[in-house]
């Protein structure tokens, strides 16, 4: 795949992303069942950077992340971001213990 044929308006390369996808047989509510991630969480990366999501994308076309979202990615492959102290992920157990990620149950007001 050429990498120059990538469209530089988002909302185009949005739709050559779908279309490169179905050409190698498969698509992105696929993608995201192998994820185990809904529909939408997958296509939030359209509108806005969600690293995890564009390593896959960009996986299951076989091109480099930084070559299909260039303006989301800095030249040493680190994600470009608004927060960068952000980490991609939080590891579980640090959930768990986070008074701010421990919600409790709606209706008895018990925790979670």
């Amino acid at each position: 795949m050429n990498t120059a044929d990538i469209p530089l308006d988002p909302s185009l390369r949005w739709e050559w992303i779908k279309y490169q996808l179905r050409t190698n047989g498969t698509s992105l509510a696929k993608l995201a069942r192998k994820l185990r991630v809904s529909g939408p969480a997958l296509k939030n990366v359209k509108r806005t950077a969600y690293p995890r999501m564009e390593r896959a994308i960009a996986d299951a076309l076989d091109l480099e992340v930084e070559k299909l979202w260039p303006e989301r990615w800095n030249a040493d492959g680190t994600p470009n971001r608004i927060r960068p102290k952000r980490p991609e992920a939080m590891p579980a157990r640090t959930q768990k213990h986070n008074p701010a990620c421990v919600l409790g149950h709606r209706k008895t007001g018990t925790e979670a």
